[in-house]
Parts: C-alpha cells; sequence; structure tokens
C-alpha cells in the first residue's frame, strides 16, 4: 500500500466513497497513460521523464509532504456531513499528478510488459489498446475494491478513531514524501 492508496482509504473515510472511487480513477488514470507510453514504445517520452526524474521526484515529493501534514493536522469532521474541502476534479487531479511524478511506474510498466513479452506489440496497435485498456480496467477494478471495503467499514469510524486515521495517514504520506525527497541525493 503506496501513499495513493493511503490517500484513497483516507478520501473514502472522510469524505465517501465517490471521493475515494475518483481519488482511484485518478491513479488509474495516469497508470493507463504509462501504459500507454510502455505498450506504444515511446522511447523519446520514456527518455524524457527519465530524464526528468529529478524535477518529478521534487515535485512529488513536496506535493507528498504537503499531503501528509495537512492531514496530520485535519481534524475529524464532528458531524457526519463529508468535509468536501477538495472538489471532486481536485480529487482526482491532485492524485492523477501524484501517480505522474513517480517516474519509477513507467520503468516498472515496461519491465513487467517486457518480462511477459508483451512489448512486442509494435505495429499492433490493437494489441497496445487492449494492453491499456486492461491496465486501466485493472486499476479502476482494485481501486473499486479498495473503496468499496473501505466504505463498508467507514460507519465503524468515530470521531476518535478517524482522529487516529488522520495521524497514521499522514506519517504515512509525510514519510513516502520524504523518501521521494531523499531519493534525490541518489540520482547526484
Amino acid at each position: 500500500m503506496g501513499p495513493i492508496g493511503i490517500l484513497c482509504i483516507r478520501r473514502t473515510l472522510v469524505d465517501g466513497r465517490l471521493f475515494g472511487l475518483i481519488t482511484g480513477l485518478g491513479a488509474a488514470s495516469a497508470d493507463a497513460i504509462y501504459g500507454i507510453i510502455a505498450a506504444f514504445g515511446l522511447v523519446s517520452i520514456t527518455n524524457l521523464l527519465i530524464g526528468g526524474q529529478t524535477w518529478l521526484r521534487l515535485v512529488g515529493g513536496i506535493f507528498l509532504c504537503y499531503l501528509g501534514v495537512r492531514t496530520l493536522l485535519a481534524r475529524p469532521a464532528q458531524d457526519e456531513v463529508p468535509s468536501q474541502k477538495t472538489s471532486l476534479a481536485g480529487a482526482y487531479a491532485s492524485t492523477f499528478l501524484l501517480t505522474l511524478t513517480n517516474p519509477l511506474t513507467i520503468l516498472s510498466f515496461a519491465a513487467i510488459f517486457a518480462g511477459m513479452g508483451l512489448v512486442n506489440t509494435a505495429g499492433d496497435y490493437g494489441a497496445a489498446v487492449v494492453l491499456v485498456m486492461g491496465v486501466f480496467l485493472g486499476s479502476a477494478t482494485w481501486w473499486f475494491i479498495l473503496v468499496l471495503v473501505v466504505g463498508l467499514l467507514r460507519g465503524r469510524f468515530n470521531s476518535s478513531m478517524m482522529l487516529w486515521v488522520n495521524i497514521i495517514a499522514g506519517l504515512i504520506i509525510t514519510g513516502f514524501g520524504v523518501v521521494a525527497l531523499l531519493s534525490l541525493i541518489q540520482i547526484r
């Protein structure tokens, strides 16, 4: 469970299933973008992303730290009305951008596709499209199941438990941000 998973769980608990699902769909969309790059063998874009990994890690790390601290300091709502401080579009966009700022995702897709012999789709655009749709649908299914399960448990969380969810989620998300920033030292 990475920072996006933690963010999805927290948004589901705090703002409801729709926010959780939209958060997950933002990540699934970014996964599909990386799937397109890997499946269609867009070497120049892959090289650009890998070449820009310092900036991507910096921006992603800072944004994760910001989200983590904001989550850590958030106080649970006293009523059952969702906080909705973030719009649905904001929930989608923030997760989409966070997922895109991880250049290791493209390497993961390329390695998985190569390991499964799936990168031989050159010229076979139909196979590449099916592959990318599979990536998106698989990712979206994972987020749907996660949100469904967390949504079913949502009613069992009282204000005190939500305070702990915020603290733990905030620390984990901030931790991922710090790790991303520390990874910049290795790049140099």
